[in-house]
């Protein structure tokens, strides 16, 4: 049997030598919030600390032949103790990593709470990926061991697994049939309780107690929107940390024991893999949702009180509620605006009075009530992270009394940096950082820095990597621009890889640009292209659902995409929804044109990350013909 080696506990980190530095280190604009002490600061010792100290009969929720179905704190220890068992006896110790290929459901943190219990290193991939891809990461950490969901995920670990050969063990939770090499879930946690019972390993308890903060966790795979995926070591203390940071920041009054929530970001992003964590820690109900697809529903099953998303979800539910027709498109766009002062007064300290409370009684019984029955009714706040949220959309929410509050971080920062919270949000930024957490932002670039425990270990196997976002003074260099307001409320700009220099040498970052162009209901994804050309242009793929509803109101019969496009009057509407929006920019950062895409930017296709964010060298690649046809034209 091959044994990998287990990671150094520390991981040396040479000065970066190609990208210019500061003369001096720079210093946080404002003193960092101390982080007390992190008395749970390993992943099995919070863990085991949730289950000793809330002990329920629903600690999870999944649903099933279509009913939920709970599973206690001691159902889940148990099952994550004979898991961790079986691991043991097959010869999985400290160290080896053991890959999760799956959707959301418990299994999927029972098979964490095990390997990180016995001080293995968790591997996620997202179930999404393509054989390809995940044949890349397992070869890569040189995993030993993969716990994957459904016959589908085992079916792509077969084509792969010749090309693997320390592959040594492929599990499936769902019943695997007749493939071969693969042991069933629920036959291996039989045998790991065989192992319990005749003391061939040691106590659950026992292996988790000599975990070390130090040591690390998980081996996660970044998204790779440019070059190859590079594997982020983060240890138990940057997670463990990280979870009780965000409490301290005062989330420990708003998410509390007994809470419902519902976990649909994948686990195999950090964000939602702390979040559960967090859940975890403070005795929250963990429900699974079904898939992404079923979450409307799984909102309206289990009626949650905190939720978190990225804001293609929060875009998407303002798009179908803005991109109403006729009458109802009236009313929304009034109690759109009603809200929208609204919020302000409440964001300004202030309660709305005279005509603007009425307004607003009357726009929250006719439109914001039944956004929140269509959540669940019960929802105090949703958390958003990932990539930039809206203003607009923001405030939309917030009127409806769903307030979204926007963080910021990274998978090499465990990954929260900052997060807006209840009592202060600040629409716009995303918060202040966390205890613990230093923010600088670089001179002349304007690069948002960062240090403190929730920073990675390093890249696997990879100190140039490392070395080339992380300096010799601790400071993480994130690759996004932004800007500290003088209350320390953190503002973000852009990706620094995302500028684009025009012809005539002007800098633009598209984000801000793209955010409100993507505000129409008419529109579900946008890039803005202009790197090295004359002026700046669009690629813009319509929300075909909102668009075919207009259409049908101007007695447009076309439903193919393609023809739809092609139609003059929808072709007048996109440029008035997109570059139309546009008129408070400078002139030259202001697209000149617009190229209308009919195909959907998919994972699939390869122009989305597993995290949803935009492949732009490969959305530039895959359209190039269109584009230079766009420039050829004048």
């Amino acid at each position: 049997m091959i044994r990998a080696r287990r990671p150094p506990s520390r991981i040396r980190i040479p000065v970066r030598q190609n990208r210019p530095m500061p003369h001096a280190a720079p210093q946080p604009a404002h003193p960092p919030v101390p982080l007390r002490p992190v008395e749970r600061d390993t992943i099995p010792r919070l863990f085991l600390g949730a289950v000793d100290r809330h002990d329920t009969p629903r600690a999870m929720l999944y649903k099933r032949d279509g009913a939920w179905h709970p599973l206690s704190h001691r159902e889940v220890e148990q099952r994550v103790a004979r898991l961790a068992a079986a691991l043991t006896a097959s010869g999985i110790g400290p160290g080896d990593r053991v890959a999760i290929l799956a959707e959301n459901r418990p299994e999927w943190a029972i098979a964490d709470y095990a390997v990180t219990g016995i001080g293995a290193v968790a591997v996620p991939i997202y179930p999404t990926l393509p054989a390809n891809q995940i044949e890349y990461i397992l070869r890569d950490s040189s995993t030993r061991v993969v716990l994957a969901s459904t016959r589908a995920q085992v079916a792509k670990i077969a084509e792969i697994r010749a090309a693997l050969p320390e592959l040594e063990q492929v599990v499936s939770f769902d019943p695997p049939g007749d493939a071969p090499g693969v042991q069933a879930f629920d036959e291996v946690l039989a045998g790991g309780q065989r192992a319990l019972d005749e003391g061939r390993v040691p106590a659950f308890r026992t292996l988790a107690a000599a975990v070390g903060r130090d040591d690390v966790a998980t081996l996660i795979y970044t998204s790779g929107t440019t070059g190859s995926p590079k594997g982020v070591m983060l240890t138990h203390h940057n997670l463990a940390s990280n979870v009780a940071a965000v409490l301290q920041h005062g989330f420990d009054r708003h998410i509390l024991p007994g809470y419902t929530v519902l976990s649909f970001l994948p686990l195999s992003h950090v964000f939602e893999r702390m979040v559960d964590y967090l859940y975890w820690d403070v005795g929250a109900c963990i429900a699974y949702a079904e898939s992404i697809d079923q979450v409307a529903d799984n909102l309206l099953e289990v009626s949650p009180q905190v939720a978190v998303s990225v804001p293609r979800l929060f875009d998407k539910i303002y798009a179908k509620v803005t991109g109403a027709t006729g009458v109802r498109k009236k009313l929304v766009d009034w109690a759109r605006r009603v809200g929208a002062a609204a919020a302000d007064e409440r964001l300004a300290g202030r309660e709305p009075r005279g005509l603007l409370a009425v307004q607003f009684a009357v726009a929250d019984r006719l439109v914001f009530s039944r956004l929140r029955q269509r959540t669940g009714g019960g929802l105090r706040f949703f958390v958003s992270g990932g990539a930039p949220l809206s203003a607009e959309v923001a405030k939309f929410f917030y009127a409806a009394g769903l307030p979204v509050y926007e963080g910021y971080g990274l998978t090499e920062t465990s990954p929260v940096i900052a997060v807006n919270r209840p009592e202060g949000i600040r629409i716009g930024t995303v918060g202040q950082p966390v205890p613990g957490v230093e923010v600088a932002i670089a001179p002349g670039s304007g690069e948002i820095l960062t240090r403190g425990p929730h920073v990675m270990k390093g890249y696997w196997n990879n100190p140039d990597a490392t070395a080339q976002v992380v300096d010799a003074e601790g400071w993480f260099h994130t690759g996004d621009i932004g800007e500290l307001t003088t209350d320390g409320y953190l503002r973000i700009t852009d990706r620094l890889k995302n500028l684009l220099v025009t012809a005539g040498g002007k800098n633009i970052a598209p984000q801000p640009l793209e955010n409100v162009v993507g505000m129409s209901p008419y529109v579900a994804q946008v890039v803005m292209i202009g790197d090295r050309r004359p002026y700046p242009s669009l690629l813009v793929v319509p929300d075909f659902e909102n668009l075919r509803a207009w259409a049908a109101t101007q007695g447009i019969a076309a439903t193919d995409a393609r023809a739809l496009l092609e139609d003059a009057r929808v072709a007048a509407l996109l440029e008035a929804e997109t570059l139309g929006r546009l008129s408070g920019f400078a002139n030259y950062e202001r697209p000149k044109k617009i190229c209308l895409i009919e195909d959907e930017f998919t994972i699939d296709a390869g122009l989305l990350t597993p995290s949803l964010k935009i492949r732009r060298k490969q959305v530039e690649e895959r359209y190039r013909d269109r584009i230079e046809a766009l420039y050829a034209s004048g």
